[in-house]
Parts: C-alpha cells; structure tokens; sequence
C-alpha cells in the first residue's frame, strides 16, 4: 500500500470557519457523470457561496460575471440540469445545495413506486424543536 506524503507542505489545505464541502457521492454514485461541465461549474459556485442551509441568493448576471459564462439563458439550462440530477432547488431566485441522496435509496423507492419529489420530502431534515413540539400535540 502506498503512503502518502503532501506534495507542497507549504500549502497545506487548511480548513476554514466558514468551510463548504462537497460530498464525495457526487463521484461515488456518479453524479459527475450526469451533468455537463459548466452545470457542475454552478455546482461548485453555489457549494462556495451557500450558507450552511446550502442556501444562496446570486442572480444570473451575477453567476455569469463569476462563471465567465455567455447567457442567462446558460445559466437556466444548467440550473434546470441540476434540479433534473436531484442537486439543487430553486426558487423565486432563492438556490438550496441539496443533500445528495444513495442512488440505493432512490433505486429503491423507484422499485416502490415512489417517485424523487416525493422522496426528498420524506428525507428532509426537522428541527428537534418542532418534532418533540409535534409529539405533544403543539404543547
């Protein structure tokens, strides 16, 4: 087995306070492999600057200044790429990162009948807060 050993000690990958990461599904269950280049390029981009909701409110000529990119009209074609691949939301302007979920659970509900809008409702996080409040009857 091979060790590892830094390249350039100098430039040691630090991690920051206000550190975005990017989930290594997204080349384990192939997520890479079903968007172009440039819609993973605004994947990036919204990973960087989203908040820890993975939520960010850029504009598409903001993006484009970012990006380098020609159009919005690029920029929606690979924002609807990402909504298509399950790893974006948006709305009214508003993006979310969404949590990537195991292309296991999602063969699965497929073999139950249940389709991917569905699914991401039954997969979103709750706070603690509102599920005991729940259980209480909204004491």
């Amino acid at each position: 087995m091979k060790s590892k050993v830094l390249i350039n000690a100098r430039k040691k990958r630090q991690i920051p306070k206000h550190f975005s990461w990017v989930d290594h599904r997204l080349v384990r269950e192939n997520y890479l492999k079903r968007c172009s280049s440039d819609a993973l390029a605004l994947y990036l981009f919204l990973v960087t600057v989203g908040d820890h909701e993975g939520l960010s409110y850029y504009g598409d000529e903001s993006i484009i200044k970012h990006l380098n990119l020609n159009s919005s009209s690029n920029v929606k074609s690979y924002r609807k790429e990402l909504e298509k691949n399950g790893l974006i939301a948006y709305l009214n302007g508003m993006y979310q990162v969404l949590g990537l979920e195991s292309d296991n659970v999602i063969k699965d509900l497929k073999r139950d009948g249940v389709n991917n809008s569905t699914s991401r409702v039954s997969y979103e996080t709750e706070c603690i807060g509102d599920v005991i409040n729940k259980m209480l009857g909204g004491i």
